[in-house]
């Protein structure tokens, strides 16, 4: 038998990280991952502590996080669960010492500059950051998994930008959209999306009973969607919003198609765009996507339908921010990276 690999997570305790070392836990090709906290000091905290749901299963202790410490473990893929300020400063010199890096955080997903403004990143060596940069795949497995197979750092994208660049990456490639007329996504996220620390935004009586628009024009996940797509600032306008639900995101995206087309074709554009991708899941209309079904998987649902003139279109994409649109996504990259089924540890 192979020898099974060794992981580790730095940041699980927060939402994303909880569900990524659920699925680590159980995946067949992989050790019992190295949980570690970035907090300094001394060991002792357990996971169940924070998530009592793991609670009599043996034990799953924080380290305190350092490079030494996982040289020494023999660590051979780290994945990143942290904010997107921590993961910039501490990807160079892991990659440096040899580790690969799964990094679910905004770290090192955006390559115009403009675009990457948005986070307002301090680089202690902006050479060093443009070099790591240089290294970076952006990780949809749908559009770069040649890429994904052979690169040091992973940058998983963002939850939103998944079900938005899914959606239209198929119509945009084939040149069926009519860009000059613009597209329109309007996305909707549960909770969940906005992290574990609670904001006034987040607090129950902010969220229970309401829908509400935020960062628009402004959104951290624009710049994704933009460069992934190819298209101009003006060609896109996306608004987010927030549910009052735990988890899961639909996305409704409005374009004007090049040419007068029927269902049929777009329903096979999509279905030959994405044969054999095992987490994407084309519905025939009039069958259109539900939060429901793509909640707790992997998958990425896409439903459309088109107007009676065969020029307008409307798409609905609809993933789980923590899985598809983060955890389960870090981990069909790994299985990338590593030359394993795609499916290997997220059925």
């Amino acid at each position: 038998m192979a020898a099974k690999l060794k992981s580790a997570v730095l940041g699980a305790t927060g939402y994303a990280g909880f569900e990524l070392t659920r699925i680590l836990l159980r995946h067949p090709a992989l050790q019992k991952p190295l949980l570690m906290k970035r907090e300094t000091g001394s060991s002792g905290q357990d996971l169940a502590e924070a998530f009592p749901a793991l609670s009599g299963n043996g034990g799953y202790p924080l380290e305190p996080f350092s490079i030494e410490k996982l040289k020494q473990s023999g660590v051979d893929l780290l994945f990143l669960a942290t904010p997107h300020d921590l993961s910039r400063s501490l990807v160079p010199e892991i990659v440096r010492s040899g580790i690969r890096v799964i990094d679910l955080s905004g770290a090192w997903r955006l390559r115009t500059e403009s675009h990457r403004a948005v986070y307002g990143f301090e680089d202690y060596d902006s050479k060093v950051a443009h070099e790591v940069m240089d290294q970076a795949v952006y990780g949809l497995p749908e559009l770069h998994d040649a890429d994904i197979a052979g690169a040091p750092i992973i940058a998983n994208p963002g939850c939103y930008a998944t079900s938005v660049i899914l959606a239209l990456a198929p119509l945009v490639r084939a040149d069926l959209v009519d860009r000059s007329r613009g597209i329109i996504s309007d996305s909707k996220s549960g909770v969940s999306g906005a992290g574990k620390d609670a904001t006034p935004r987040t607090h129950f009586v902010s969220v229970a009973d309401n829908l509400s628009a935020y960062g628009v024009f402004k959104h951290r996940h624009l710049g994704e969607m933009l460069e992934q797509l190819g298209l101009a600032p003006e060609e896109l306008i996306f608004t987010p919003h927030l549910l009052p639900i735990p988890r899961g995101i639909l996305s409704t995206i409005y374009v004007h198609l090049s040419h007068t087309m029927t269902a049929a074709e777009i329903e096979s554009c999509y279905r030959k765009f994405f044969a054999n991708r095992r987490w994407v899941r084309v519905f025939s209309p009039p069958r259109l996507p539900e939060i429901q079904y793509s909640l707790h998987s992997n998958f990425c649902d896409i439903g459309f339908c088109l107007a009676d003139d065969g020029r307008r279109l409307v798409i609905v994409s609809c993933i789980d921010n923590l899985l598809k649109g983060a955890a389960g996504q870090a981990v069909q990259n790994m299985n990338v990276m590593y030359g394993w089924n795609e499916a290997e540890g997220l059925q």
